[in-house]
């Protein structure tokens, strides 16, 4: 009867220690959010290299929320140890008032050591160096004017931050949140961790979020903002872009930033050197190994430490909710920005230049180019955009970097 009533005992305190009990309800929220952004990665393919990782961690950090914990460290006196243990200990001994502590630490969770990569700063330009590798700036160079759109496009993050000021946050936490608007998460995370360290889950959260929802997001406003003869306007090709000018490109570039706004040289830096081992030719296996490995380890590292912020505890409260609806008027007024502009030049180019080829003005890329080619061929089936679209999209990538730079040197 004893060794039944010790069954009994067990079992109730495995089931009153589990998560089942402990848990706030606010994690049950997040859970079920986690599930249903695995559902759209999986199912409905919304950028699942990004969309996945994080909706994962969420669900890892509030099912077991010790894996974010950090380390703690605790002094005990170096003769109460001996006292208790009977043998002196491995532990670093710290002196205060002539006493002698040993000083004991318990070791983080594995998600906090990973998240250190996105508190310092670390993972966004490892992320541009990635981007820089993959990307061709060919139709940029080819077609000059796509600055103008990337530009447009950046019309969310100042818009976003007047919004922000207005909500009672601080001229820095403003800044950091209207980056969301640029539609590029390691800029985000970038900005953030310089201006705004508190808000850095939450931000990288939407950020990231929206990214990856661009399919969702994005038509609908192309499409209230173009008429149907917009959208089915077929854009003449690009010229051909030498090697010598796609070489020359990144060097120009980082050194008329550097230059001029040194607070953007470490993104646009990082961004202009993958991009140089791509088109010098010389390198091809760094090349190779800054697009796929380093970008791939990346991406998983921050996917998941990112999502693992997004505690129910930290996550539903007035304040973050506050941040992802402003997150999502700077998406929307940088989309709209870009087409806006899109519809000035379609008009002064004589009707031969696509509006909504503005749209990918914001920074994901290539996920607005091809939203862009998407809804361009729904109008037009022998309609491609994509090309064209790529000059806007990478010029977003530069703007929203030299945006980062402009705030991060004001607010400061």
């Amino acid at each position: 009867m004893e060794l039944f009533n010790q069954f009994i005992s067990s079992i109730v305190n495995i089931f009153s220690s589990s998560g089942i009990f402990s848990l706030p309800w606010q994690n049950y929220v997040m859970i079920a959010v986690s599930c249903v952004l695995i559902y759209l990665a999986i199912h409905k393919k919304f950028e699942p290299l990004l969309l996945l990782p994080i909706a994962f961690g969420m669900l890892l950090v509030n099912l077991y929320p010790q894996i974010m914990a950090e380390p703690q460290s605790a002094l005990i006196p170096v003769t109460r140890y001996i006292t208790q243990n009977g043998s002196t200990g491995n532990y670093p001994i710290v002196e205060i008032l002539g006493q002698q502590f040993y000083k004991i630490e318990s070791s983080g969770g594995l998600l906090y050591y990973l998240y250190k990569g996105v508190k310092l700063g670390i993972y966004p330009p490892l992320i541009f160096l990635g981007i820089g590798a993959m990307t061709d700036f060919g139709p940029l160079i080819a077609n000059p004017k796509s600055f103008l759109l990337g530009a447009a496009a950046q019309l969310g993050i100042f818009i976003t931050f007047i919004g922000a000021i207005l909500l009672g946050f601080s001229p820095n936490q403003a800044g950091s949140i209207s980056i969301i608007g640029g539609a590029d998460g390691p800029t985000a995370i970038f900005v953030t961790s310089k201006l705004s360290p508190e808000l850095l889950g939450p931000i990288a959260v939407a950020a990231y979020s929206y990214m990856a929802l661009i399919p969702v997001i994005q038509p609908p406003i192309m499409k209230v903002l173009t008429s149907k003869e917009e959208r089915s306007v077929v854009m003449t090709q690009l010229r051909t872009v030498s090697k010598l000018e796609k070489i020359i490109f990144p060097i120009i570039v980082v050194i008329l930033v550097a230059l001029i706004l040194p607070d953007a040289a470490t993104l646009v830096g990082m961004l202009m050197l993958g991009n140089l081992f791509r088109e010098s030719g010389v390198v091809d296996r760094i090349s190779k190994a800054a697009q796929n490995e380093l970008l791939n380890i990346i991406t998983i590292f921050l996917g998941v430490s990112i999502g693992a912020t997004a505690t129910g505890y930290n996550f539903l409260n007035f304040k973050t909710l506050s941040i992802i609806g402003l997150g999502l008027i700077a998406f929307c007024f940088g989309t709209a920005g870009g087409v806006l502009f899109g519809k000035l030049m379609y008009k002064l180019s004589n009707k031969s230049i696509n509006p909504l080829i503005g749209a990918a003005g914001v920074s994901a890329v290539p996920m607005a180019a091809r939203v862009v080619q998407k809804v361009g061929q729904e109008e037009n089936p022998s309609n491609y955009l994509l090309m064209h679209a790529m000059g806007p999209n990478v010029a977003g990538v530069i703007g929203s970097a030299v945006a980062a730079g402009v705030l991060t040197s004001i607010l400061k």
